[in-house]
């Protein structure tokens, strides 16, 4: 298996040397893909209708990814770096499409274009985007990222979307890896027909019932369940014996990728730790990588 490590940006402040510090040893450590988090606004949930029932609230940081990674790519060398995800239907399709051809040029080939469609319509109405289309939209999204790497002219008229004989350019050296995340059967079913690979974000009963119906879905299109990709993740302030435990069952199941995630997990009903500063999150990070490479 692979193993990537999760921005704690929850937890990792405003300081950018921080940042930087924690990128470089993650690389350092041996990690093969740095991930980073999505959300452009936070809402409060108080007096919503409908509710809004995300664990992410006015009060979570969260660094903007795309210009992180256009950071990080000069200040990494090795280390992929992975959105995980980019609420892509709250985000203009050309617009990302050249985002990401950027990071990829700046990293040398090191981009991962993570993408889900998200939770939080308050975020959605602020952007300005439909939340209700949003599934339908990133279907049409996904394949016009891909033709605007591709074609130097894109003539396309979709229902959500119209591009009028326009490109991009520079254009990317290489075709840039488009994996889904999420827990829904839609977007299950969209990542095995659209997807390079899927991110679950746990690893625990739920997301093996969904690991079923995604490589059900897989067999369906005639794509061979055993080539895809796919990362689960592991909390680990649970501790390096349930991290092990969880990555050696996640391996067993044909897993590809385990990411680490140091930020709190008040979810889980073990006892855990917590990280104060980031030299923390670092070693946390790094005695769990030490532990996964038994597996």
């Amino acid at each position: 298996m692979k193993f990537g490590a999760v921005l704690p940006t929850n937890e990792i402040g405003n300081d950018t040397g921080a940042v930087k510090a924690w990128a470089q040893a993650a690389e350092a450590l041996g990690y093969d893909r740095i991930i980073a988090y999505d959300h452009v606004l936070g809402a409060t949930h108080a007096h919503r209708e409908p509710p809004l029932n995300g664990p992410y609230t006015e009060h979570d940081p969260f660094r903007e990814p795309m210009v992180l990674f256009g950071y990080l790519a000069g200040t990494t060398s090795r280390v992929e770096l992975m959105t995980g995800v980019l609420v892509l239907p709250q985000r203009q399709t050309a617009l990302v499409a050249k985002q990401a051809t950027e990071i990829d040029l700046l990293s040398g080939g090191r981009f991962v274009l993570g993408v889900g469609s998200g939770w939080n319509w308050v975020e959605y109405e602020s952007l300005n985007e439909n939340f209700g289309t949003r599934g339908r939209r990133l279907g049409e999204q996904v394949e016009l990222i891909r033709r605007l790497w591709s074609e130097p002219l894109v003539d396309a008229s979709m229902p959500h979307h119209r591009i009028d004989r326009a490109g991009i350019l520079p254009l990317p050296d290489r075709e840039i890896p488009i994996w889904f995340g999420g827990s829904s059967d839609a977007a299950l079913k969209r990542a095995a027909s659209l997807g390079d690979g899927f991110y679950f974000v746990a690893s625990g009963t739920r997301t093996l019932e969904n690991l079923d119906k995604l490589r059900g879905h897989l067999a369906e299109r005639g794509r061979s369940p055993d080539s895809f990709p796919i990362a689960g993740q592991v909390a680990a302030v649970a501790g390096p014996e349930v991290c092990v435990k969880e990555a050696t069952r996640w391996r067993d199941l044909g897993g590809s990728h385990i990411f680490v995630s140091t930020m709190r997990a008040p979810w889980l009903t073990v006892p855990t730790t917590s990280c104060a500063t980031v030299d923390e999150h670092i070693d946390l990070m790094g005695s769990t990588l030490r532990a996964l490479w038994t597996v």
